[in-house]
């Protein structure tokens, strides 16, 4: 399945033109209410009616479909950014809709950051668990009808994005491979990071002893497993010239048979699916063809797709 990319035309810049409020939002990040208890701030309402969540989170894939093909979207940390940016620029901040089809009045978005810490940003104060790079808003609900039969009664859950982004289907042509894929390993390698952080940092908070544990899997294909051994050899061959040092540790990872979280596999899918173009381009020699087995090549890519279905649906 095909996994495009979406930036920002700059000649265009329109960006986000809206947020809507919704109950399955695409990036599957529920927003909070906050609470004057929750905060347990001093001289506040006792009810402040903002909403806090993910207006976007970088290297996500997000499912679509139309009536001729299925495939996944995904934004990169600098579109998210340009994007944050655009919306206030373009004075967007009191648009918003209901389920992308009803104009909202009465909501607004009154604050707006990047995640640029994992470990001292704001968001860990509510465990909301979000990579490097995601753009969070809170948002003000002034409309009773909103708050009352669709916040207070859960029948809205998340944001959801509204605007306009074009198509990257090819990669940009003043960049070479190596350094296309490199930056695309370092993304993952940053994501990662932050989740260890994050669960480093909630064991820490657990009593009686208790540890928490990611859910992870070890049966993907011994074709996978092969893949990451062969792309260990030809690397060799090469003197390791090839992929970042995330990219060298996947490939152990795998060729070892050692189990992988969900959240791994997540990146191991975001990851091939945007790589493959080099591997289908490559040479044996190339690092796009090389850097692709490590992590698993193609089998890889399809135990991913279907490992997270699997999960996701129950």
């Amino acid at each position: 399945m095909d996994i495009v990319e979406l930036f920002i035309d700059e000649e265009d810049a329109i960006g986000i033109e809206a947020i809507s409020v919704v109950e399955s939002p695409a990036i599957e990040e529920d927003f909070i209410a906050l609470k004057s208890q929750e905060f347990k701030l001093a001289e506040v309402d006792k009810e402040k009616r903002i909403l806090m969540g993910a207006a976007l989170i970088p290297n996500k894939p997000i499912y679509r479909r139309n009536e001729d093909n299925e495939y996944y979207i995904y934004f990169s940390r600098d579109t998210v950014r340009k994007a944050s940016e655009l919306f206030f620029i373009n004075g967007n901040q009191n648009k918003s809709t209901l389920e992308h089809q009803m104009p909202l009045t009465g909501l607004s978005v009154v604050e707006s950051w990047i995640v640029e810490d994992t470990e001292k940003d704001k968001t860990r104060m509510d465990d909301m668990d979000v990579p490097l790079g995601t753009w969070m808003v809170s948002m003000k609900v002034l409309n009773d009808d909103i708050w009352n039969n669709y916040v207070k009664t859960g029948k809205v859950k998340g944001f959801s994005i509204e605007g306009y982004f074009a198509d990257k289907a090819e990669r940009p042509k003043d960049k070479t491979i190596k350094d296309d894929l490199a930056k695309i390993e370092e993304e993952e390698a940053e994501y990662l990071l932050s989740q260890i952080k994050g669960i480093i940092k909630k064991d820490k908070r657990l009593k009686d002893g208790q540890r928490t544990e990611m859910e992870s899997y070890s049966d993907y294909p011994d074709s996978a497993k092969n893949n990451a051994k062969r792309g260990l050899k030809l690397n060799e061959a090469v003197n390791n010239k090839c992929a970042t040092q995330v990219g060298k540790v996947r490939a152990q990872q795998l060729a070892q048979g050692k189990p992988v979280s969900l959240e791994t596999i997540k990146r191991m899918f975001s990851y091939l699916s945007r790589a493959e173009v080099y591997y289908e381009k490559g040479e044996k020699t190339d690092c796009g063809y090389i850097s692709y087995l490590l992590w698993g090549g193609k089998s890889a890519k399809s135990w991913a797709e279907a490992k997270i279905k699997s999960v996701e649906n129950g």
